[in-house]
Formats: C-alpha cells, sequence, structure tokens
C-alpha cells in the first residue's frame, strides 16, 4: 500500500511534513515525499488528511470489561484472592467484546490491558492490537507489567476479610515481595538440581520478572501519599515501576520527577466517584511533563471510554499542556511506557504499519476518523 500526500504527524518531529508512506508486509518501508507506485501497489491519495501513528492507550480494561454486559462481563477483577500475581490479563480478553470494535474505529489500535484494581496484586498486563479475532495473534507483548494497587480500592474490596488500611496494602506488597526474594534466590542456588528446588508457585513465579527487572510493577495510586508509597516500595526493592493514574501528582512533581519513574495519567473525563479523587484535574499532565516526568495520558476503560482517549488529550492540551506533548502522551510515551516503542508509538521505517487517517486535529472534538490501518491493513473506512 502506498499513502499519497498526506500531511504527515510522525509523533517524533515536532512540525508536520508531507510526504508518502509504503507499506509493506505489515510494516513502514519507505516515508519520502514523491514516492512512483510500484506494480500491483494500492494507492491512497489522502491530499487534506493527517497522518499519525496508530493512537495508543497504556491503561486500559479494554476486552476485559465487556461492553454493555454488566456485572456479567466483568473480567477483570478476582474478588477472592487479594494477592493474585498469577493472574494473566490475556486470559480474560475477549476480542468480539464490542468496545474493542469502538477503540478501533476511534484510531486506537493498541492498548496496554489487565487486571483492575481490587487487589493488591492483580496480575499482569499485556499490550495488544484492537483488530482481530484471537487474542493470541493480537498480542504485541505478554506480558508487560505486574499489577499492584494502592489507596481506597484493595481497602474497600477486602475490609471484612483482610485489608482495611493503607498499612496493610503496603505490608502485604513487601511480603509477596519478600517471599519471591526469598523463592528467587532457592532457585538460582538450586540450579539444576531439581531436588533443591523449590515447591513450584504460581504467585511467586510470576513476580521473578518483577524481581529481576524485566516488567515493571504498574502501581495504582491516585494519592500524593500513595503515589510516594508506591515509590518508597519500588526503590526499597530495586525493582521497576510506572504510576498508574496518578491523580496527585501535579501536587508532587518534583517527587515524581526524582523517582524516573513514567506517569500515566486519568481517566480525567470524569467526577471524583471517590475522594481521593477530589484533586483531579486536566492540568496534571502539564504539570507533571513540564516538570519532565515521561507522561501518558490514559482513559481506564470503561471508566472513559476507550474511543475518546484523543479527545482526553486535547482536553489536557486545553488546561495548558503542550499540544505536541499531548499528542506524544497517546502515541510514543504509551509506547514506551509499554516497553513497546520499537513496534509502534510513531511513524518511522521498519515499525508496524499502524496509521490513522483524520479530518482535522483529532485532539479537537469536530475531527473525524477517515480511516484506520493496522499491520498495513485499512480495516475502518
Amino acid at each position: 500500500m502506498l499513502i499519497k500526500h498526506g500531511m504527515v504527524y510522525d509523533c517524533v518531529h515536532r512540525e508536520p511534513y508531507e510526504a508518502d508512506l509504503r507499506l509493506e508486509n505489515g510494516r513502514i518501508a519507505e516515508i519520502a515525499p514523491d514516492l512512483s507506485p510500484k506494480a500491483g501497489e494500492e494507492v491512497i491519495d489522502v491530499i487534506g488528511l493527517r497522518v499519525y501513528p496508530g493512537f495508543i492507550d497504556a491503561h486500559s480494561h479494554l476486552g476485559l470489561d465487556n461492553y454493555g454486559m454488566g456485572y456479567e462481563g466483568r473480567d477483570y477483577n478476582e474478588m477472592n484472592d487479594i494477592v493474585s500475581s498469577q493472574l494473566r490479563g490475556i486470559d480474560g480478553f475477549n476480542p468480539q467484546e464490542l468496545g474493542v470494535g469502538k477503540a478501533l474505529a476511534g484510531g486506537v489500535t493498541t492498548v496496554g490491558t489487565g487486571p483492575g484494581s481490587a487487589n493488591v496484586l492483580g496480575g499482569t498486563f499485556f499490550a495488544v492490537k484492537t483488530y482481530g479475532h484471537c487474542v493470541d495473534d493480537m498480542v504485541v507483548r505478554d506480558p508487560v507489567a505486574m499489577k499492584c494497587a494502592f489507596g481506597e480500592n484493595p481497602k474497600r474490596c477486602y475490609q471484612n476479610k483482610s485489608d482495611s488500611s493503607r498499612m496493610t496494602t503496603a505490608s502485604k506488597l513487601r511480603e509477596m515481595l519478600f517471599a519471591a526474594q526469598d523463592y528467587l534466590a532457592r532457585k538460582e542456588a538450586a540450579g539444576n538440581d531439581i531436588t533443591k528446588q523449590p515447591k513450584y508457585d504460581m504467585k511467586m513465579e510470576a513476580l521473578v520478572p518483577v524481581l529481576k527487572g524485566e516488567i515493571p510493577l504498574k502501581a495504582h495510586a491516585h494519592r500524593a501519599d500513595d503515589i510516594c508509597t508506591a515509590i518508597r516500595i519500588a526503590k526499597e526493592f530495586g525493582v521497576k515501576m510506572t504510576l498508574e493514574h496518578c491523580t496527585e501528582g501535579h501536587l508532587i512533581p518534583d517527587v515524581v520527577a526524582a523517582s524516573g519513574f513514567p506517569a500515566a495519567v486519568g481517566p480525567t473525563l470524569t467526577g471524583a466517584s471517590k475522594i481521593e479523587l477530589v484533586n483531579k484535574s486536566f492540568e496534571t499532565p502539564k504539570v507533571l511533563s513540564e516538570a519532565g516526568v515521561q507522561v501518558s495520558i490514559i482513559t481506564d476503560n470503561s471508566v472513559i471510554p476507550q474511543e475518546y482517549l484523543p479527545l482526553c488529550a486535547g482536553l489536557a492540551a486545553k488546561a495548558g499542556m503542550d499540544p505536541f506533548a499531548a499528542l506524544q502522551a497517546i502515541t510514543i510515551n504509551p509506547a514506551r511506557h509499554l516497553g513497546i516503542e520499537d513496534r509502534v508509538g510513531s511513524l518511522e521505517i521498519g515499525k508496524d504499519a499502524d496509521v490513522v487517517l483524520t479530518k482535522g486535529d483529532p485532539l479537537v472534538s469536530d475531527s473525524t476518523i477517515a480511516a484506520v490501518i493496522v499491520n498495513g491493513q485499512k480495516v475502518v473506512g
């Protein structure tokens, strides 16, 4: 496929430029002006349209919180075990969920999706394309992170079982990380001698990639003190972390920036449904970005419908965020957040041919999606 005469917003260069894109074997093969069609190549003239990489959400529950199905469709929280590190988001993903198609039609071509925040440890997130019929064929990377949660949610969900304070939440996470350290040390000491290895433990095995630095903890934290607790524990154990929601991050931008951890900010297009959200603001992405934090903007779908991701970035820009930074917050930054920037997030040679064609600025509400291309295949428009 050859896309001709587009105004390219590659999310690498601040200024757009007119160029053609050649897509071959599901990848971007060339980006240059005045490319000549090859024999048998489909040519799409997009003069007057804007060309963007597919939009990306670093924090969603798409495919696990099934659209329009109520409680029956909710497969993103395990309510019987507060520490469920062994769970895998991929096992709950439903490609036929109506919300997946809505996301695709809205130009969101990749999401990081997985367990919710009911548990101190909820299981693994994975990165997945929004086009396909079987999740195994849609995966970009699995796993990308281990979900953990601070604040009101674990307390509320387990207050009559095993958790009624923030101290308890922190202690349970520490307990699991200490146990996983011990488990890993015993495995390494035993080497190939199976008689000396510890008994197989799925919860511990799931935490080994966290301890080895292969995936980060994905820390649900709204309030400023919860953000600080998350950072404290990550530093104690020397593990990687991403800060999820980061609702009061604008109150402690220096702390967040000093941590070096990226922040996925949102969902902001909602009211304050609980006390830890009272300081929610669309200015948060601006403040954190200007402090030097790598910021992604998120919907937390289904809290905000997945297709409204560009609108959320637009509202952040309206609140003062640099528009280019806001665009990067739904493209290359979430790709980096999920560790898949080698595949998606920008229009560059060699990356997946995920392209969104728009009439007007997608960060403005009166723009429209003209077409969506995933892996070099036109799937919308």
